[in-house]
């Protein structure tokens, strides 16, 4: 494939310049090297670049601040950062301020390439992407509470990216909504929303699942059939309860986000994926790490992006429009004609500590509306379950 613009390698050893300057001509680049971050500026001066890699500890200027740099004056210019394993935490830092990717020391030749090639290809679909108008969204996301507009900020800054998304908080918080509203802003809209919860597959059924599996891989297998990820191809796959995943899925996960590929059940040769992939969970995945059940390299990989969704306790002035949301979705469901809520049930609604969050207010709104006379059009304190009301 041919490039029209040069990578700049930049670290301060010189026998890894030269390692990946002899690696990218022979995959048909152009390559300039610079041995800091300060020569690095006066060559971007002088000519444009398709991409930039960057070693992160350097005499004078760091990585990280070379990337700054640049994403401040060439911010079409793609920044791949290569860094030891102890500062794996600034270099999602340094994605999150919009780096294209990290690699750890000692990297595999191959899947840097991969990455490499991958990012300036990008690079003007991904302009291109940014100037197209969006499509209304389908996701109906109620954000009046303060903490939920900022919420919905990020999810707004970081829905056109490529990034991997971890999406935390107690169970029935919302967290399928904001997946899907993060695919419905992003360049995929238009392909697949897959969505998958890994606490509903079996473990012994988990690996077929994700990454399918080819006739024959084992007995009962007539047909080859494709797993999540290839559904999810070109698109957004969403895997709820990440928590849940066993070490050995864990391993293919990790193995998916750093060479964009995985093999089925059974298969001789890997197959190459196009996924955005965003995950949730109701478990505190650091523990996990500390306990030694979780990957730690699989974790950072996983929230370059975290977005932490407060329980409903904690906005409450989301309920009453929430509560006018689900009145007039059940009603029309079931020809009922509730459509506002009364004083005293709002407050009896805003006074509950919603253990279930919004899924529970769901439930309760659905429930009034069926239980309600088709003469009623406001909802009550007599439809409401008593376990709403206060302890006397």
């Amino acid at each position: 494939m041919k490039q029209t613009l040069p990578l700049l390698v930049v670290d301060d050893e010189s026998n890894i310049r030269r390692i990946l300057q002899v690696a990218f001509e022979k995959a048909g680049l152009v390559v300039l090297t610079a041995g800091s971050g300060e020569e690095a500026m006066a060559i971007l001066q002088q000519q444009s670049f398709g991409a930039i890699i960057t070693d992160v500890t350097m005499p004078g200027m760091t990585g990280f601040e070379l990337h700054a740099k640049v994403a401040e004056r060439w911010p079409e210019t793609p920044v791949i950062i290569m860094t030891a394993f102890g500062t794996i935490p600034q270099a999602v830092a340094a994605i999150r301020l919009g780096a294209f990717e990290f690699i750890t020391k000692p990297f595999d030749l191959d899947s840097l390439k991969k990455i490499v090639l991958a990012a300036m290809n990008e690079k003007l679909p991904k302009k291109a992407a940014s100037t197209k108008s969006k499509s209304p969204t389908k996701t109906t996301f109620i954000a009046e509470s303060p903490v939920m507009k900022d919420v919905l900020q990020t999810i707004e800054q970081v829905a056109d990216s490529r990034c991997t998304v971890l999406i935390t908080g107690e169970s029935g918080t919302g967290k399928e909504v904001v997946a899907r509203l993060l695919h419905e802003l992003s360049p995929r809209a238009g392909q697949s929303f897959v969505a998958a919860s890994c606490a509903a597959i079996p473990e012994s059924l988990m690996e077929s699942e994700l990454f399918g599996y080819e006739k024959g891989a084992f007995t009962g297998a007539n047909n080859s059939k494709p797993g999540r990820f290839e559904l999810a191809h070109e698109g957004t796959l969403f895997l709820d309860e990440i928590g849940d995943v066993p070490p050995l899925i864990q391993v293919k996960l990790l193995r998916v986000l750093q060479e964009r590929e995985f093999e089925r059940l059974g298969a001789t040769s890997p197959t190459k994926v196009d996924v955005r992939l965003i995950t949730a969970t109701n478990r505190d995945l650091q523990s996990m790490v500390d306990e030694g059940t979780y990957r730690l390299d699989l974790l950072y990989r996983l929230k370059v992006i975290e977005i932490p969704l407060p329980p409903l306790r904690e906005r409450i002035e989301d309920i009453h429009p929430m509560v006018r949301h689900y009145l007039a979705k059940y009603g029309e469901e079931n020809g009922r004609a509730l459509r506002e809520v009364s004083a005293s049930a709002l407050a009896m609604l805003e006074s509950y500590s919603w253990p279930g969050n919004v899924r529970e207010l769901s439930n309760v709104i659905e429930r009034a509306i069926v239980l309600a006379r088709r003469d009623e059009d406001v909802l009550d304190m007599h439809h409401l379950p008593n376990a709403l009301r206060p302890a006397a």
